[in-house]
């Protein structure tokens, strides 16, 4: 598939740094320091992008808040995988408009994929006027000049034009955490599954540069990050846009390599694009979690080739079979869809059977959503959501009980775990597996490595004691 590879250039993020110094002069000589807060929603891309939003407006000036009236900013990144994510976001945002009464100088900003759904700007510009800033993912790194352009009073932003995408580095980050990293290793997509509305809103697959992935990735193990997770859409089809041949599997044995106790995490891999390479690196790399989560969508071979999946239930089947022989101790969790259009109760008992069979730790289940501009949006589709609901009760009771059993067989036993946070009076880790562990202990374990034993469990955890 072709496509315009963009770069943006080292003089467009000067002057976006530029930039930020302007809105830093600005804001320096406020009373107070001004506070913003960033609400984000959907993947953990959003996530990764929102953690460059909140670098970026820290470089300029602002302390962050999670008070919508007290804020000075208000961003709000986007997500369009699902309707009800949708519709959270345009309920919270009409709400906003309590805010800006309250604060009239108060500059909403909307961003993400949601904003680069056909027709949403325009909603947005006719509905929702007190919303001043609208722009979709490509052009995130644009964010200072927006922002500088509504402190200087001028028009209300709109950038969201089509875009295969960008790739751009150098900007600046405030993590959420000093424990757990993202890395984004590539954008977009090319898969074009017929549900999915990503490929449309995020662009065409490009990976980042394997040596400024690995900059980076040097950069977090020296600063003592201890959980790193790999980004893209789909990481297996790490660099087949690049010239110099590193694909996925390398760029994990070249991050395994660098110095420091971390562990490699990754999401998400397309079962069309994971294979023996993929797995052998991982069983092979010391560094890389025992963890894969591979997408199977549904058990029917009908309804898979329907939604574009490119590979059948038997290819699935034979993966899965393959990754446990290099790692029999893998932990595999997936993501299905329940009620696709003209899914059969008979295709659904296939995916219940190839659940049963395959065994997951964990599954993430959604219920058919239609996204407009996807060619299953306009696929027919005689069953009600009562039907729907009740085959995804049916789905989530069984995986329970084979998350429940699996979760059970860890009793007794001991695991390496990463400590990476608390609730309440108890700590929170993960074992390399990424299950999690509830135990006690003192704070001042997280972002240590741990032996526990393992002395119960229930459906979602395991609870243990320190060695």
């Amino acid at each position: 598939m072709s496509y315009k590879r963009i770069e943006i250039t080292d003089e467009q993020l000067a002057r976006q740094r530029d930039l930020m110094e302007r809105v830093a002069d600005i804001n320096a000589r406020q009373a107070a320091r001004p506070l913003a807060l960033v609400d984000t929603y959907g993947c953990q891309q959003n996530e990764a992008d929102s953690e460059k939003i909140r670098g970026m407006l820290n470089t300029m000036g602002y302390d962050m808040t999670s008070d919508e009236y007290a804020a000075d900013v208000i961003v709000i990144n986007t997500c369009a995988v699902r309707e009800h994510a949708e519709q959270r976001v345009l309920g919270n945002v009409g709400a906003l408009s309590h805010t800006k009464r309250a604060k009239p100088s108060q500059i909403i900003c909307l961003c993400g994929c949601m904003m680069q759904e056909e027709g949403m700007a325009d909603r947005i510009k006719n509905s929702y006027r007190h919303v001043r800033v609208v722009f979709g993912p490509h052009e995130l790194w644009r964010f200072p000049e927006f922002l500088l352009r509504q402190l200087e009073g001028g028009k209300r932003i709109f950038e969201t034009s089509p875009s295969d995408g960008c790739v751009t580095e150098g900007l600046p980050s405030q993590r959420d955490s000093a424990v757990k990293a993202w890395l984004p290793v590539m954008y977009g997509c090319n898969n074009f599954c017929s549900y999915c509305i990503v490929p449309y809103v995020r662009g065409r697959e490009r990976s980042r540069r394997a040596e400024d992935v690995l900059a980076e990735a040097r950069e977090l193990a020296r600063a003592g990050y201890r959980d790193i997770t790999l980004l893209g859409q789909n990481v297996n089809s790490y660099g087949k846009d690049l010239p110099d041949g590193v694909d996925f599997s390398d760029l994990i044995a070249r991050i395994n390599d660098i110095p420091g106790d971390f562990l490699i995490r990754f999401m998400t891999s397309h079962p069309k694009d994971a294979g023996e390479k993929l797995f052998s690196t991982m069983a092979k790399c010391e560094k890389c979690a025992r963890h894969i989560h591979l997408p199977f969508q549904s058990g029917s071979n009908r309804v898979l080739s329907a939604m574009n999946r490119r590979y059948t239930r038997e290819d699935y089947l034979e993966l899965v079979k393959k990754a446990r022989s290099y790692m029999p101790d893998v932990v595999i969790t997936s993501d299905v869809i329940v009620g696709f259009p003209g899914e059969t109760e008979e295709e659904f008992e296939e995916t219940l059977s190839l659940v049963e069979e395959v065994r997951f730790d964990a599954l993430f289940t959604f219920i058919f959503s239609p996204r407009a501009g996807t060619p299953a949006a306009s696929m027919p589709d005689p069953y009600t959501r009562e039907q729907k609901q009740r085959r995804f009760d049916r789905l989530v009771e069984l995986q329970n009980r084979v998350s429940e059993e699996k979760h059970r067989a860890y009793i007794g036993s001991t695991a390496r775990v990463l400590v990476d946070g608390e609730e309440g009076e108890v700590l929170t880790a993960r074992t390399s597996g990424g299950r999690l562990v509830r135990l006690k202990g003192d704070r001042s374990l997280i972002g240590t490595f741990q032996n526990v034993r393992i002395t119960d469990s229930n459906t979602w955890a395991l609870y243990g004691e320190l060695i």
